[in-house]
């Protein structure tokens, strides 16, 4: 190759790894549709839900972010508070085959009954495909999606990155007050952050 030519070429390279990894749900744009299904087989597609907000979160309970919000029953709070005001919560686990969080069914389903959990469907995404779609970089991950299918929060649960127990109640968040604001049919303050906690295991 002539040398003169190199440095174009690893700007053109830059571009295109720079453009792959910067795909993914966007706020203000509708959020990606998918289909997946449950531990016991049953299909649940995002459009199902048109009309309610819906909350995303990229879970491996392996994970020692995910474990602070799970054994803490913060989460679990969470998921509560919000489906009982009509919000859709999908929980949603993109771990490969074989690799760590990708459960059996058993294991899922004993899990989240230890966790006492409260989300609306736990789906699994084994190929990756949907996390890729919203660019789901850790877990925990979230997303807010609005009635209208549009993306309002993406980014981390809070401010604090930390797998300290003690720090939930000093964060600050944003899937919280996101919703609240949404609810109330007013503007979410702070409509992206940048996610923490253990890499998706794609």
């Amino acid at each position: 190759m002539n040398m003169k030519h190199q440095p174009l070429v690893m700007i053109l390279a830059l571009v295109v790894s720079t453009s792959l990894f910067a795909k993914g749900a966007e706020v203000g744009k509708p959020a990606p549709d998918f289909t997946l299904q449950d531990p016991m087989g049953i299909t649940v597609s995002l459009n199902d839900f048109k009309g309610k907000h819906v909350v995303l979160e990229w879970v491996n309970y392996d994970c020692p972010f995910v474990k602070k919000h799970y054994n803490s029953g913060n989460m679990q709070m969470l998921q509560a508070k919000y489906t009982e005001q009509g919000v859709v919560w999908l929980t949603i686990n993109s771990s490969a085959p074989g690799k760590q969080g990708n459960y059996s069914t058993k294991e899922i389903l004993q899990r989240s009954r230890e966790h006492n959990t409260a989300f609306s469907a736990y789906l699994r995404d084994e190929s990756g495909k949907v996390g890729r779609a919203y660019g789901a970089k850790t877990t925990p991950h979230m997303f807010v999606v609005d009635p209208q299918g549009m993306v309002i929060y993406a980014g981390g649960i809070d401010d604090i990155r930390s797998t300290n127990v003690k720090d939930i109640d000093k964060a600050t968040n944003y899937v919280a007050a996101a919703l609240d604001a949404a609810l109330a049919g007013k503007a979410v303050a702070t409509s992206t952050s940048k996610p923490y906690g253990c890499s998706v295991k794609y």
